[in-house]
């Protein structure tokens, strides 16, 4: 970067004013972790729903505010490029003891990003590279707690460390039977290791806060002995009573992977310094992209950032083009993907189907819910861009000529950089899974039955979570690499409180009986569950392992049955673990969950 020719007043100022806003932002979003906590102790599950879902908003609010600051105190259309190089300079000053310097970062890429045009998207005038380190960041403020304890028990002191690792984090809800719990933890930790043989190093590392979703606190951390790290996880839930208990003990890194899925909503966690917590989550799951983590804490603007980073730089070290995705076409989204790459990109076109009653704006509407609201991990979170540009080179010329067709209006050719581009004004990006249609089609009888077992388990985590599918034909679910049945089309789901489920009704005469038409009313939000099989189950193989596990989904009384309890109030347990993993002394008490569900 050149340094700028002439110094400007106001660039400091600027430069002040961004890191008040992100400083407010980084407050805002902290408090409302941290308060967490007392949600949890409290049990105020809907609280905890409506906390999530308003703490997503909070970034692009904080944004708009800089925007319109900066907007109304330096007049920011006139500016020199000198003035904005002296600001991003001033501003890497200030991030110097920063603790949150890569979210800062991010939060001046957002803010200049909507006051200038694209083509000043590049070193001089955003970070496209981290300009300050987070490695080693410390909070020396008095009583700041550390980003994680470490704990040295002996042999007979293995009990009573564990007390001690649970009563640190200081929960104002009295335990039902620590002690029972505790004496679960270390049997299962022995079992995971095998036994007790301590080498010189041996210790238990936790992070400092704990990681709360949905009805769950989770105390995550790791066993250090010799050269092996084993990462640990305890949920902490509430008894049928009431009271706490640790419902089950996981241990390494795929079932960390599966608590952390990306199908699952945002964890909340009052962190001082993100960048130690991610370092420290990156150890125990050195799989998952470090994207994916700051994503998984709620920190999904950084977590898109990083995303874009590297995606860039897979661009650069690669060489295939992008390409239409395989399998059946949508109707209302083009998807297209780089077969190196594990993302496929989806863009709502222009223009639909007569039978799908939708708008861009709608389609727009839906993705946020999903966003916003508990996945369960049946749904993929999705990263929302704007204004993307790929090397023209890189595409081939039947995906362009689709883009041009069904997107035009979010499609633009542009050469100023030297190169010709397509910038994609809109699309999202998800995480890319085999199609359920495909697997079902090249599996063996084993294999399919299997899917099709998890497909109902997914439609009932959902049904459990208020979501009815709307489209739930199998091209609109994947298998992850972990084998899980995962939604992603959502332009058609609805909140299952939202929807009327209704048996068809008898026919009244023979010409009814006879008709190849619908002869019965149907409502805007009317669903008849026992029509599913009309689409789901032509397939004679299917059908039976379907009807042996999950004939009820064909039921309007078993949606109906589920929509009456969450009007009710009640809130369903869907946990990130299987059901075999939980303590014996918790599984008895048979907490509520969907009926049916196999909670993963």
């Amino acid at each position: 970067m050149f340094p700028p020719r002439l110094n400007d007043a106001r660039a400091p100022a600027m430069a002040q004013a961004l890191i008040e806003g992100f400083n407010r932002h980084y407050r805002l979003f902290r408090e409302t972790s941290a308060e967490a906590r007392q949600r949890f102790e409290r049990a105020d599950w809907h609280g905890q729903q409506r906390a999530q879902a308003q703490r997503i908003e909070y970034y692009d609010l904080r944004v708009n505010e800089a925007v319109v600051r900066l907007r109304q105190e330096f007049r920011v259309d006139e500016l020199s490029h000198d003035t904005w190089q002296q600001a991003k300079l001033h501003y890497i000053g200030l991030l110097t003891d920063h603790h949150q310097p890569e979210l800062a970062e991010t939060f001046f890429n957002s803010v200049t990003a909507k006051l200038l045009h694209r083509s000043y998207y590049r070193n001089d005038f955003i970070f496209v590279r981290p300009a300050v380190s987070t490695e080693y960041i410390e909070d020396d403020a008095p009583g700041a707690l550390p980003t994680y304890r470490a704990y040295y028990p002996a042999r007979d002191t293995l009990h009573a460390t564990w007390e001690r690792i649970v009563h640190n984090f200081q929960l104002d809800v009295e335990f039902e039977n620590l002690g029972r719990d505790v004496e679960h933890v270390v049997q299962a930790m022995l079992s995971e290791l095998g036994g007790f043989r301590p080498r010189a190093n041996f210790q238990i590392q936790v992070l400092s806060s704990l990681f709360y979703r949905n009805k769950g606190a989770y105390l995550v951390g790791k066993i250090i002995n010799g050269f092996v790290e084993t990462p640990l996880a305890l949920p902490i839930l509430h008894g049928a009573g009431g009271k706490l208990v640790i419902d089950a003990a996981l241990f390494g890194e795929d079932d960390l992977l599966m608590i952390f899925s990306y199908a699952r909503a945002y964890f909340m966690v009052d962190m001082e310094i993100p960048a130690a917590y991610v370092q420290f989550l990156h150890g125990l799951m050195p799989r998952k992209p470090r994207a994916e983590l700051y994503n998984s804490l709620g920190l999904q603007k950084h977590g898109k950032n990083l995303f874009y980073r590297d995606f860039l730089a897979h661009l650069r070290h690669s060489g295939d083009r992008f390409r239409i995705a395989p399998g059946i076409k949508g109707m209302v989204m083009l998807v297209f993907d780089l077969p190196s790459f594990p993302y496929v990109f989806k863009v709502i076109k222009d223009f639909y189907p007569a039978q799908k009653d939708t708008t861009r704006e709608k389609i727009k509407g839906k993705y946020l819910l999903v966003k916003q609201h508990d996945r369960v991990g049946r749904m993929a979170d999705t990263l929302e861009y704007s204004n993307v540009a790929f090397p023209r080179r890189r595409f081939e010329d039947e995906l362009v000529r689709e883009l041009e067709h069904f997107c035009g209006s979010l499609v633009e050719h542009d050469a100023r950089s030297g190169q010709e581009m397509l910038v994609i004004k809109h699309l999202y990006i998800e995480r890319r899974m085999i199609p359920l249609n495909i697997v079902l089609q090249e599996a063996e009888p084993e294999q399919m039955a299997q899917a099709v077992v998890e497909y109902g388990n997914a439609i009932k985590d959902l049904v459990a979570a208020n979501i009815f599918p709307g489209d739930m034909l199998w091209k609109n679910f994947g298998v992850t690499r972990h084998g899980k049945v995962v939604f992603y089309d959502y332009d058609e789901i609805e909140y299952v409180t939202d929807c009327n489920f209704r048996r068809v009704p008898e026919p009244r005469n023979e010409e009814e009986e006879m008709s190849g038409e619908v002869w019965y009313t149907v409502g805007p939000r009317d669903v008849f569950p026992e029509t599913f099989a009309t689409f789901l189950l032509g397939n004679d193989a299917v059908r039976e392992v379907f009807m042996a596990h999950h004939a009820d989904l064909l039921d309007a009384a078993f949606w109906q049955k589920h929509k009456e309890h969450i009007q009710a109030g009640h809130v369903h347990d869907v946990f990130p673990y299987e059901p075999t993993r939980r303590f014996a002394a918790t599984r008895q008490r048979d907490i509520p969950t969907a009926q049916g569900a196999h909670h993963v």
